[in-house]
């Protein structure tokens, strides 16, 4: 049966819908964990793939500098013709004709010393194949960092949202009691309006609460690069504080250490500064001679190359004169025929071969080499300030680290005290209020007091948090919400 190519074509898209929609399918139909919005991250992130691609360019470098110990072999060939009195290129006779010509060569080079630099070259790409690497881990690890801050600014928004529509159901089951109260004249009919008032707040707070919500969606779907409208959702784990966390107990020079060996930025900038010492070696070894080896084979054609045909013996006679007689004489010789030399027979017939060594001694090259060592030298002061700077800003975050985490505990725990004594005010007020002894409007200020305490406790537990997820980040702990 013959299939068009409307229907190859057809097929062709509904394939790729399908695959779509079932990829589509596929990301709404779980909520993501945090680990799994890192993974995915790890794989779809353009900054990730850039560093990517940093490694694959460096592993090249790395392969080309360790082929460089084989011989390289190159061929040639070339044609052309020539004109008026010219060289016979197959018997270097002068001819005065055109003549076509071909040459065909294959040649073989290899070094066998070059100063070191072959063998330093082959070191420091592998170095530098590490470094890569290293850059590599530590683009991830900031972006696992966005990442976590991303989930947990989500996670806080829809526990405020939470407590934006409770509250605003306190506020409508307030608004039957007050109706109930007007109507037995126990309280005025302005009094309905303040828990009017206050809905309409609730009201405002939980619509801030979903755009906030929404907002961080799309700033976790950025970092990921999932497209926009895409159906994605969250989990959302039990946030809870861990019991031993104590940052007043951390110590910066423990963990300070501990961030050195863990953090690949700090990797990286010593490979590059070996790498930096390993530009000097190489600078220096074109300071000594090279020797190579060499070989090849060649051959040529000439279309004025000819070769005997055929050898004819015939009788030539000879008039000579003796003695004042003239007299013809005979004598045998051969006449010769010639024909064009074939082409492969040329080839055969010319074939050579060359082998030999060449030594290259570097006298004076316009300083270029002693420059060369000087601006090594420099690269290798570069990358050791590079390195102390990279070591002193993260001792810098140690502390911010250390501080914050210490900071945002005492917040969490003056947060608490905070909420404890609003609740405690706002109960209060409730009975007062039911025993006529304050107005709605009072018991509207003390609950509003509550909900303003209970928004700072959410955003202090999730600060606390965050800033401790930092810490776990600097001891080489995963980031989890576990």
């Amino acid at each position: 049966m013959r299939i068009g190519k409307t229907t190859i074509h057809f097929r062709l898209l509904f394939t790729l819908l399908f695959a779509g929609f079932t990829a589509v399918t596929l990301l709404a139909q779980d909520t993501w964990s945090l680990q799994k919005c890192i993974e995915y991250a790890r794989t779809n992130s353009l900054t990730l793939k850039q560093a990517s691609y940093g490694i694959d360019l460096a592993d090249l470098t790395a392969k080309q500098n360790r082929l460089s110990r084989l011989p390289s072999v190159n061929g040639s060939a070339s044609g052309g013709m020539q004109f008026g009195r010219t060289i016979d290129p197959t018997t270097n006779s002068f001819d005065n004709q055109t003549i076509s010509f071909n040459n065909y060569s294959v040649n073989v080079g290899m070094t066998i010393f070059a100063g070191g630099q072959i063998n330093n070259s082959i070191k420091q790409s592998a170095i530098d194949l590490q470094a890569a690497k290293e850059d590599a881990a530590a683009s991830f690890n900031n972006i696992a960092l966005s990442i976590s801050n991303a989930y947990l600014q989500i996670l806080m928004a829809e526990e405020q949202l939470e407590n934006a529509i409770k509250r605003r159901d306190l506020s409508q089951q307030q608004l039957e009691q007050t109706d109930k109260l007007i109507q037995a004249g126990t309280l005025p009919v302005n009094d309905r309006l303040d828990v009017l008032a206050q809905i309409a707040n609730d009201e405002q707070s939980i619509t801030q609460s979903r755009n906030l919500i929404e907002i961080n969606y799309l700033n976790l779907m950025m970092l990921m690069q999932i497209e926009p409208g895409t159906e994605f959702k969250v989990e959302r784990p039990q946030v809870v504080i861990p019991p031993d966390a104590n940052p007043d107990a951390m110590a910066f020079r423990e963990v300070y250490n501990t961030a050195v060996g863990t953090q690949p930025q700090i990797r990286a900038n010593e490979l590059r500064l070996r790498s930096a010492e390993l530009d000097v070696d190489i600078a220096r070894g074109a300071l000594l001679p090279t020797l190579s080896a060499f070989g090849g084979i060649d051959t040529r054609w000439s279309s004025a190359a000819k070769v005997v045909d055929q050898v004819n013996d015939v009788l030539i006679t000879q008039k000579v004169v003796f003695n004042g007689v003239e007299e013809e004489i005979q004598f045998q010789s051969q006449e010769f025929t010639f024909k064009d030399n074939p082409f492969f027979d040329q080839l055969d017939q010319n074939f050579g071969q060359s082998i030999g060594l060449s030594l290259q001694v570097p006298i004076y090259n316009n300083g270029r080499n002693r420059i060369n060592i000087q601006r090594a030298q420099v690269g290798i002061l570069n990358a050791k300030v590079q390195s102390d700077q990279t070591k002193q800003q993260l001792k810098n975050d140690v502390q911010a680290a250390i501080a914050n985490a210490r900071a945002g505990r005492r917040i969490l725990e003056a947060s608490e005290r905070a909420t404890e004594a609003a609740q405690i005010a706002f109960e209060n007020a409730e009975k007062r209020f039911q025993l006529g002894a304050i107005n709605n409007l009072q018991l509207l200020t003390a609950r509003n007091n509550y909900d303003i305490a209970q928004t700072n406790l959410i955003v202090a537990k999730y600060d606390y948090l965050f800033r401790l997820k930092i810490l776990d980040f600097y001891l080489g702990r995963e980031i989890t919400l576990d």
